[in-house]
């Protein structure tokens, strides 16, 4: 018998076998489920859920188990979204949002919403308008890291349900209306011209209190220094009368003729030709030191 016909016998005779290997194959195949790190699998069975399967290598019933939604569960930012508020005085703003979430329960992601992204979207708007419509512009503006923060956990307080955490809420922008940015310029020049005048006028005053103060200190100064020649004035008179109480008139007399004498020397010493008038009582004083002089020599 020829070698082909002896296989297709063979064949024939175990083909129960083979269809029966081939179907452990399949089903082997069928039963074992890979999942990504990155992702999650919802399992159903008969329409409902039977499992939500992690990473690695996970085992499911064939032909009755399915995976019917395959989750990612990487960080994900919605698109950055322009909504319109009114603050709590009145002033129209535009601001620029954006929202960072993870899925973290796939099965409630996918019973309870339908557009996750959308629904996020929403509910990030109306917490944005009543939020800024419980503040004053300035204080969205100086306290947009607190404002953040609330919006935040909000946000995950409504996403709570979903299966969702949210990791990030960002204000990226806060826009005005042309009228209201000019009303704010027009106010910001006008404090600013305000300051200046305060400054130069500051300026001005202590200038004139410093030089107030240096008037004083000359004042005192030239004082003291006045008093400081009257003690000096005062000692010396007080030792020219102390001599003349202890050696008598002779000695002041001996000391102005000592004084006069060293003036006329002075006064011939100069250079050129002097020509010297003396009055005569002059003359009898000279004369008058020029004896006591004598005499004290």
């Amino acid at each position: 018998m020829p070698l082909e016909d002896q296989l297709i016998a063979l064949a024939q005779d175990n083909v129960v076998y083979l269809l029966a290997a081939l179907l452990l194959v399949v089903l082997v195949f069928k039963s074992v489920q890979i999942v990504p790190q990155s992702e999650q699998h919802v399992v159903q069975r008969f329409g409902r859920l039977r499992a939500v399967l992690g990473p690695g290598i996970n085992m499911i019933v064939p032909f009755i188990d399915h995976v019917a939604h395959k989750i990612s569960i990487l960080e994900r930012q919605l698109p950055t979204a322009s909504q319109d508020a009114i603050t709590r005085d009145n002033v129209l703003v535009q601001v620029d949002t954006s929202v960072f979430y993870r899925i973290t329960e796939p099965e409630k992601t996918v019973y309870r919403i339908r557009d996750v992204d959308g629904a996020i979207s929403t509910t990030v708007a109306g917490i944005v308008r009543a939020e800024i419509g419980k503040m004053d512009l300035d204080e969205v503006q100086a306290n947009r890291s607190s404002l953040i923060t609330t919006i935040k956990a909000n946000v995950e307080d409504a996403v709570d349900n979903w299966g969702i955490e949210v990791t990030r809420a960002e204000i990226l922008d806060v826009n005005l209306d042309a009228a209201t940015r000019a009303a704010m310029m027009q106010q910001l020049n006008a404090e600013r011209a305000r300051r200046a005048q305060v400054t130069e006028a500051e300026g001005k005053k202590r200038a004139v209190e410093l030089g107030a103060d240096a008037e004083l200190y000359a004042s005192e100064q030239s004082a003291k220094a006045r008093r400081v020649l009257a003690d000096a004035e005062a000692y010396a008179t007080e030792v020219v009368a102390k001599a003349i109480s202890e050696h008598g008139i002779e000695a002041a007399q001996y000391q102005v003729a000592l004084k006069q004498v060293e003036a006329l020397n002075a006064l011939g010493n100069g250079t050129g030709k002097q020509t010297i008038v003396v009055p005569a009582a002059a003359l009898e004083a000279f004369g008058d030191a020029f004896k006591l002089l004598k005499g004290r020599g």
